[in-house]
């Protein structure tokens, strides 16, 4: 029996095996470095490095900000009015002149056969080259008393006058433009991404292709088209950050914390030490809080509430839960103020329950900062409040059991990671001020939520006004009667001291001002985080 040739039904593989299909995804095209690009050199890399631009595939996902509204083509001599037109034409001849400063204007004749009109641009005198008469230009602008001040222009073809066209977030060395001229060059390895959704989930949902939903992003024929593509770039952002929190639950699942004993005398002496009855949004965090310390995997949750809703009397009632069970708590801020605020906060009534409460941040002086890691390492301090200090190499906890950290969305992940690294203590995170990042770690389902909804009923309610500049002075009139009935005040300032690049006001000069002028006669102090702690 005579073999046939090797072939696409052969038994038999061809030499040197089967050759890859045309249709095959080309990861090292995405992985390519932005210079393999045409017009991308040295310079121009160093640029988009401080973009985030490095690679094709970096290129592919710098998603635009906006899109180009659709303008109205219209002939040269119909020209009126100032709304956003198209005009189309032949250059016949340019011209530079330099104005006041640095300012540089090219002036171009563009006539499209019904009349002239004189096209400007501003700060690009390197058009001029490109610019040669008889060069077919399709303009993008307003009509002035000058001419046509024009916004975006294409030459002999192009997209960046095209309705709905990309504007990508830019920088001052980088324009929008050349942005839009590189995407366009990486949008021809599109079809290189991998595109691992079933297209069971695709077809269930009505998503496109990945390679169809880039192209839809970057050159979209209407904004539905656009969003459609970004939806479905947003489904596979959304599924692999599940995914990874999916995986991180099952891994945490694995953990082993030890299981904190019932409530006992100390929780009993340190409800009846409060001077204030526990809301019912109080009761409810600590008894989820209870629940999760009577498991043994490690606590994960999210306590949620406004500032004065009562968050740090939960926090410490989690800690000393810790301390009843002949372990230790640690509670962790972001700042040395926020920190010694909470140490003030709690340290007498720790004392008054008999438990040892230290502080620790990198401004204690060298021979106390060893003293107190020596106590917290013996178990001698049952409850540490500190900052970052607290998660550095030397600093050894004798039984970690709860850490609370408040504020947590100003810590990194792995700054969080590093305070149960070793580990596997309970973690309570607090925050105020929830952000999108911390909505989405809590939704997906990496911290379950508490929530205080509501502050103590003997709380009055905060007001809030807006006071325009002309009207600051009723502002400071209203301050100085409060301040002459005993009362307390403070300004926040965006700055510490004043800036060349802003004329946002510096809490150092407002302090001058205020003392010398609207709060004369009071004691004004300032404090910033630059302040030495004795100064603070």
């Amino acid at each position: 029996m005579r073999r046939l040739p090797p072939g696409f039904a052969a038994l038999d593989p061809p030499e040197g095996g089967w050759p890859p299909t045309r249709g095959r995804f080309r990861l090292e095209r995405l992985e390519a470095p932005v210079e393999t690009l045409p017009g991308v050199g040295p310079a121009l890399k160093k640029r988009l490095a401080k973009l985030g631009l490095r690679k094709v595939a970096d290129l592919l996902s710098h998603r635009p900000r906006r899109y180009e509204e659709p303008a109205p083509e219209r002939r040269i001599v119909d020209l009126f009015g100032e709304d956003e037109v198209l005009i189309e034409g032949q250059v016949l001849k340019t011209s530079t002149r330099r104005a006041r400063g640095r300012l540089q204007i090219l002036t171009a004749q563009i006539s499209d056969g019904s009349g002239q009109i004189s096209a400007t641009w501003f700060n690009q005198p390197w058009l001029q080259e490109k610019l040669v008469p008889g060069t077919r230009v399709r303009l993008r602008g307003t009509t002035n008393r000058y001419g046509f001040q024009v916004h975006a222009y294409d030459l002999n073809g192009g997209g960046a006058t095209a309705d709905y066209a990309p504007v990508y977030p830019a920088s001052e060395e980088i324009s929008a433009g050349k942005l839009r001229e590189l995407v366009a060059g990486a949008l021809a390895h599109a079809r290189d991404h991998p595109d691992p959704l079933p297209a069971s989930v695709k077809a269930g949902r009505g998503l496109p292709l990945k390679a169809d939903a880039l192209v839809a992003l970057h050159t979209p024929r209407s904004l539905d088209e656009a969003e459609a593509g970004r939806r479905r770039l947003a489904f596979d952002e959304l599924l692999v950050l599940q995914l990874a929190l999916a995986r991180q639950s099952a891994e945490r699942e694995q953990a082993v914390a030890a299981a904190l004993p019932e409530p006992g005398g100390l929780i009993e002496r340190y409800r009846a030490a409060l001077p204030f009855t526990l809301t019912e949004h109080q009761e409810g965090a600590i008894a989820e809080l209870d629940a999760d310390l009577a498991r043994t995997t490690p606590m994960q949750r999210l306590l949620q509430g406004d500032v004065g809703s009562g968050k740090t009397v939960v926090a410490l009632y989690a800690l000393l839960r810790a301390v009843e069970a002949g372990r230790q708590g640690v509670l962790m801020a972001p700042t040395e103020t926020l920190a010694e605020q909470h140490f003030l906060t709690i340290e007498g009534l720790c004392a008054e329950l008999g438990v040892a409460c230290v502080l620790l941040t990198s401004a204690l002086p060298a021979k106390e900062h060893s003293a107190t890691r020596g106590r917290i390492a013996s178990g001698e301090a049952q409850l540490a409040v500190g900052t970052h200090a607290l998660i550095q190499r030397e600093v050894e906890f004798a039984d970690l059991a709860v850490a609370v950290v408040d504020e947590q969305h100003r810590f990194g992940v792995e700054q969080r990671s590093a305070l149960a690294e070793g580990r596997s203590p309970h973690v309570l995170h607090m925050t105020a001020t929830p952000i999108p990042r911390t909505l989405a770690l809590t939704v997906y389902g990496d911290l379950a939520v508490s929530e205080i909804a509501k502050p103590p009923a003997s709380r009055k309610p905060v007001v809030t006004a807006w006071v325009t500049d002309e009207r600051s002075s009723e502002a400071y009139t209203r301050l100085r009667a409060h301040l002459a009935a005993g009362r307390q005040a403070y300004v926040v300032c965006p700055l510490i001291e004043e800036s060349a690049t802003s004329d946002a006001r510096a809490a150092e000069q407002e302090t001058e001002q205020l003392r010398s002028g609207e709060l004369k006669g009071f004691r004004v102090g300032c404090m910033h985080g630059r302040l030495k702690p004795a100064d603070r």
